[in-house]
């Protein structure tokens, strides 16, 4: 058997068939095969999730023989479903184009990245979802359709896999364009007073909070004509390799052996922070590379509630005690009209908590739930949380009639598992 483990190693399947598939026939061609046989079927992306979303017990699709370019005109560009977002940004920038928004993960694939409502942060651009211009899909009955509108474009640009399987995306692309990249170590304190002036003066916002500290990093993208300043290969290896990975990982493992010092580690991280400046290609600010294992949590909250948000996630942590190495990353976006999306409906903020992969800490994680679900959160369909259906529906306006569209389309669970189950609600059939 082929057996799949995701990238964090916290979800894995052993599927009873597993397929690569080289085109939109042969996706169609499993999803009858599967339909035939009462088998369930999914397609997985790169394993970045750290849900169940894209396990089977059935037919199992690795999509590494769907990429590519497969076509370009002006202001747009079609991609083949498994294209790793690394690879869209190259083949983008080398034709001139780029992508307005993305999140800092470039492992991903096109279509898992917007399936599960991949983000970045932004003031007027919003998720990936939200720059997707066509959607090429196999349904449960084995035909293909190509939406660009409408309901079933609306639902299905965040997905879960649950409506078809997209075998190919068409983004909105843009001119290349810079970046000035600005970081900056400030006080916790301080961004909860000017968060309005924050997210509003700056084109892209992110910021990372050191737990047990008073320190945030943090991080502005603002579009510049230019000229280019990029940093220094060494610089750019130094704070992307082995300051925020080899470090960081060394640290991480410090106090998971020792959690005692957690504090005094994280608060000469708090000191060692400095300022620093470039301007850079899009994709090269945008992106990080990540090597140390987490688990992660991620809700997105209303943006009115960001700052209650942080304070009680803030005074959590400091009543339990928690030895908490990673930052609490915080991103904006604006209203989404993905079903969906995170963002549907509203601006929103985005808090989400990571913790060392060695080290795993429900209680931490049960702690901000509680916290961002009082708060009308929405959890990323990605990343962990024990959200079901009935609350889901609370958050969601358009969860009815997505539930009511997946029964339609698919009404013997053709694409259902576990984890649709849970956050959908079991289909008619499955």
């Amino acid at each position: 058997m082929d057996a799949f483990v995701n990238w964090a190693r916290n979800q894995s399947a052993v599927p009873a068939e597993v397929r690569t598939p080289a085109s939109a026939g042969e996706v169609a061609q499993a999803v009858r095969d599967a339909a035939k046989t009462g088998r369930r079927v999914r397609m997985i992306g790169s394993g970045h999730s750290f849900t169940g979303v894209a396990l089977t017990d059935g037919i199992l699709l690795r999509p590494t023989a769907l990429t590519g370019v497969l076509d370009a005109g002006e202001g747009w560009v079609k991609v083949a479903a498994g294209t790793p977002i690394r690879t869209l940004n190259e083949e983008l920038d080398r034709r001139g184009l780029a992508l307005a928004n993305m999140g800092d993960i470039t492992a991903q694939t096109a279509a898992g990245a917007i399936q599960t409502g991949t983000h970045g942060s932004g003031r007027h651009v919003g998720g990936l979802a939200d720059q997707v211009l066509e959607l090429d899909l196999v349904l449960a009955d084995g035909s293909a359709a190509t939406v660009r509108e409408g309901d079933l474009f609306d639902a299905a640009r965040v997905g879960l896999g649950a409506l078809g399987i997209i075998t190919a995306v068409t983004f909105r692309v843009e001119p290349a364009f810079l970046l000035h990249h600005r970081r900056a170590p400030m006080a916790f304190s301080a961004i909860l007073d000017s968060l309005d002036e924050l997210t509003a003066g700056n084109d892209h916002l992110d910021f990372f909070w050191l737990p047990h500290t008073d320190t945030c990093l943090v991080k502005r993208n603002n579009r510049t004509p230019g000229p280019a300043r990029p940093p220094a290969a060494v610089k750019r290896w130094l704070d992307n390799v082995f300051l925020e990975n080899t470090l960081f990982g060394a640290a991480c493992a410090v106090g998971a052996r020792l959690p005692r010092t957690v504090p005094r580690i994280n608060a000469l991280s708090a000191r060692a922070l400095g300022a620093s400046e470039c301007v850079d290609t899009s994709y090269k600010v945008f992106t990080s590379v990540r090597e140390v294992r987490f688990l992660e949590m991620e809700y997105a909250v209303p943006r009115e509630h960001l700052a209650r948000a942080l304070r009680e996630t803030r005074d959590l942590m400091e009543r339990s005690g928690w030895p908490v190495t990673f930052p609490v990353e915080v991103r904006v976006t604006p209203p989404s009209d993905a079903w969906l999306s995170t963002a549907y409906g509203r601006s929103s903020a985005y808090v989400a908590c990571h913790i060392y992969r060695p080290t795993p800490n429900q209680a931490y994680f049960d702690g901000v739930e509680e916290i961002m679900r009082r708060l009308g959160g929405r959890p990323h369909w990605g990343k962990l949380h024990t959200c079901d259906a009935s609350y889901l529906r609370t958050v969601y306006p358009r969860f009815g009639d997505f539930v009511a569209l997946r029964d339609t389309l698919d009404p013997d669970g053709v694409f259902a598992n576990d984890y649709l189950d849970r956050v959908l609600g079991a289909s008619r059939e499955s």
